[in-house]
C-alpha cells in the first residue's frame, strides 16, 4: 500500500470532522500571521528605537506585543484542542470499526490468525496511529502555515537573502525522506515482533496451567525475554537514525544561516539594508529552520503511524469468506428437515475434509454422528450454522438453502453446547442470559434449574451474581458446562447442536450435564456429534463418519448387528 493510497484512506476517516479541521486550520493561519508579525517587529525596534529613539514608538510596541502574544495564545488554544479532539475522535472511530470488522470476519479467519495478533492490531497499532495523528498532525500542519508565514516576512524584507536561504532548505528534506523510509521499515517490523510479544502473553497467561504443569517458566520467560530484546534491537535502531536526522538538519541550515549572515552582514555595511532589516530578516529566518527541524523530529512519528495506517487498513480490507446474499431472506421458525444434498467441504485450498454428504434430519429427531478423530464430525456441525461455507452442494433447511437466508435469522434457530465451554468474565446472570434480550432473574433461574445448575448456583455466595472468573476459572468443568446448558436452554431455538458436550467430564460431572442436555433435548432436532458412545444408544439414528464419508446410518442396535464401522468403534471403547 503506497503513501498516497493511505493519506487518501485516512483523509476518508477524517473527512466526517472536515468543518472543525477548517476551523482549526484557520486558527493556525491566524497563529503563523501572528509568528511572522512577531519576527517583523524587531525591525521597527530596532530602526526606529534604538537607531531615531522615537519615544511614541517606545510606548506603543509593548503594547502591541503584548496583543500579539494575547490573541496568539487563544488561537493556539482553539487549533490545538480542535485538532487534538478529532485525533482522539479517529481513534475512537479506527478502533471501534476494527472490532467491528473483526466480528463480522468468519471463523476460517480466526484460524489462519494469532488472537494476541489481532490484539495488537487494535491497541498497539491504533495507538501509534494516534501519535500520528492528534500529535504530528498537529506540529505537522503549525508547521506548515509558520513556514509560509515566515516565509512572506523574508521576502519582504530582502527578496535575494530569502533566495539563498531557500536553496537550503530543500537540501534539508533530503535526509527527511531518506531517513523516513527507513522509520517506515522499522516500525512496520516493530509492529510485527509487538504482536508476536502480545500473542505470547494471551497465550502464557490464558494457559499458565499447562506452562506450569510442564515445568516451563523458565522457557517461556527466556521467549519472553528474546522477545523484549529484540524490539529493544529496533528501538533503538530507530533511535539512532532519529538521533542522527536532527543534527544532520540542523548543520545544513547553520551552513545557510552562516552564509546568510555574511551576505546580509555585507550588505549592512555597505548599507544597503539596515540593521532593523536584518535582524528581522534574520529572526524570521531562525523562526522558519526551527519548523523545518521540527519535522524531522516528528518523520519518526509520522512513519510509524503511516505503518500502523497500513496494517489497519490491510485488515479492515480483508473480506469474511461466509457472506450475506445479495438480498437475504429471513429463514422462517424451523418445520420441517435439515438437508445435506450432495455437500463437499475443505478448508481453503487443501484437500477435502467431508466428501459428497447425503443426508436428511427430521424435525424432532436425535441424530448422532460418531467417527474416527479427524472424520469431520465437528466440521460438520459447524457448517449448519454457517461459520464455514460448503465448497459444493448445499446445506437446506425446510428446503431453502442457508446461504440465501441472512446469517442472524438462521442462527437465532440453532443453539449449541460444545465440548470447550465459552464463558466470559462475568457474572453467572450475564452467561446465562448472554444473547436473549430483556430476560428476567425468573426465566434465568427457571433455565438454571432445568440446567442442574440452580443447587450449586445458590450454594455460591452471591448466587446469580457470582463472576465466574476467565473462561469460567472458578467453576468446575461439570457446572461450567450446566451454565453453557442453560444458556442454550434460555435461547429455546428449535435446532440443537451438541459438540462433544460431555466427553471432557468425570463420570458424576457427565451424569449429571446428561440429565441437563436430556432436557435440552426435549422437542428439539438435535445433533449430537458424539465420542462415547454410550452417551448416545438412545439416539433415534446414528450415522458413522470415516475419512470425511458418511458410510453407516441407523440406530444403535442396527449397526451393532453388521460388522461395520460402528462395531469396530464400540467394541474399541468397550474392549477389557
Amino acid at each position: 500500500m503506497t503513501t498516497k493510497e493511505v493519506t487518501s484512506r485516512l483523509l476518508v476517516v477524517l473527512q466526517p470532522y472536515k468543518m472543525k479541521l477548517l476551523v482549526a486550520m484557520g486558527a493556525m493561519v491566524v497563529v503563523a500571521a501572528f509568528n511572522a508579525a512577531q519576527a517583523y517587529m524587531v525591525k521597527p525596534l530596532l530602526d526606529e528605537i534604538f537607531f531615531k529613539k522615537d519615544p511614541t514608538l517606545l510606548n506603543l510596541l509593548p503594547i502591541m506585543l503584548l496583543a500579539v502574544f494575547l490573541i496568539k495564545g487563544i488561537f493556539y488554544f482553539i487549533y490545538s484542542y480542535l485538532l487534538e479532539w478529532v485525533g482522539q475522535s479517529v481513534i475512537r472511530d479506527l478502533r471501534t470499526t476494527i472490532y467491528a470488522h473483526l466480528n463480522d470476519l468468519s471463523m476460517a479467519f480466526y484460524n489462519k490468525n494469532a488472537t494476541g495478533e489481532l490484539i495488537s492490531r487494535i491497541i498497539n497499532d491504533v495507538s501509534m496511529l494516534q501519535g500520528s495523528v492528534s500529535h504530528a498532525l498537529i506540529h505537522l500542519l503549525r508547521n506548515l502555515f509558520t513556514v509560509i508565514g515566515l516565509l512572506g516576512v523574508i521576502f519582504y524584507m530582502d527578496w535575494r537573502l530569502a533566495l539563498i536561504s531557500l536553496i537550503f532548505i530543500p537540501m534539508a528534506a533530503v535526509p527527511i525522506t531518506v531517513f523516513g523510509k527507513k522509520f517506515r521499515r522499522i516500525s512496520t517490523r516493530y509492529q510485527q515482533h509487538l504482536g508476536a510479544s502480545t500473542n505470547q502473553l494471551h497465550e502464557t497467561i490464558s494457559g499458565t496451567r499447562i506452562v506450569k504443569a510442564f515445568c516451563m517458566e523458565d522457557f517461556e520467560k527466556q521467549r519472553f525475554s528474546g522477545h523484549m530484546e529484540k524490539l529493544f534491537e529496533i528501538l533503538m535502531s530507530e533511535t539512532r537514525f532519529r538521533c542522527l536526522a536532527h543534527p544532520l538538519v540542523e548543520f545544513l541550515g547553520g551552513i545557510g544561516m552562516a552564509l546568510i549572515i555574511w551576505f546580509g552582514g555585507m550588505q549592512v555595511l555597505n548599507g544597503n539594508s539596515t540593521p532593523g532589516t536584518f535582524m528581522s530578516f534574520l529572526t524570521a529566518l531562525v523562526m522558519l529552520y526551527e519548523p523545518v527541524k521540527g519535522v524531522s523530529k516528528l518523520n519518526s512519528t509520522i512513519q510509524s503511524g503511516m505503518a500502523s495506517a497500513v496494517r489497519i487498513f490491510t485488515l479492515l480490507d480483508i473480506q469474511p469468506e461466509v457472506r450475506e446474499s445479495a438480498a437475504p431472506v429471513a429463514l422462517k421458525p424451523f418445520r420441517n428437515s435439515i438437508e445435506f444434498r450432495d455437500m463437499v467441504f475443505a478448508y481453503g485450498q487443501d484437500e477435502p475434509v467431508l466428501r459428497q454428504i447425503k443426508l436428511t434430519v427430521r424435525r424432532g429427531e436425535v441424530l448422532a454422528v460418531v467417527g474416527p478423530s479427524g472424520s469431520g464430525k465437528s466440521t460438520l456441525a459447524n457448517l449448519i450454522p454457517r461459520f464455514y461455507d460448503v465448497s459444493s452442494g448445499a446445506i437446506l433447511v425446510d428446503g431453502i438453502d442457508i446461504r440465501e437466508v441472512s446469517v442472524h435469522s438462521l442462527r437465532q434457530q440453532i443453539a449449541m453446547v460444545t465440548q470447550q465451554t465459552i464463558l466470559f468474565n462475568d457474572t453467572i446472570r450475564y452467561n446465562i442470559g448472554y444473547g436473549v434480550e430483556a430476560c428476567s432473574d425468573e426465566e434465568i433461574l427457571a433455565a438454571a434449574r432445568s440446567a442442574y445448575a440452580l443447587d450449586f448456583i445458590q450454594e455460591l455466595p452471591l448466587g446469580l451474581d457470582t463472576v465466574v472468573g476467565e473462561s469460567g476459572a472458578r467453576l468446575s468443568g461439570g457446572q461450567q458446562q450446566r451454565i453453557s446448558i442453560a444458556r442454550a436452554l434460555l435461547q429455546n431455538a428449535p435446532i440443537l447442536i451438541l459438540d462433544e458436550a460431555t466427553s471432557s467430564l468425570d463420570t458424576e460431572s457427565e451424569q449429571q450435564v446428561q440429565r441437563a442436555l436430556d432436557n435440552l433435548m426435549q422437542n428439539r432436532t438435535t445433533i449430537v456429534i458424539a465420542h462415547r458412545l454410550s452417551t448416545i444408544k438412545n439416539a433415534d439414528r446414528i450415522v458413522v463418519l470415516k475419512e470425511g464419508r458418511l458410510v453407516e446410518s441407523g440406530s444403535h442396535e442396527e449397526l451393532l448387528s453388521t460388522d461395520g464401522e460402528y462395531q469396530s468403534l464400540y467394541q474399541l471403547q468397550y474392549a477389557h
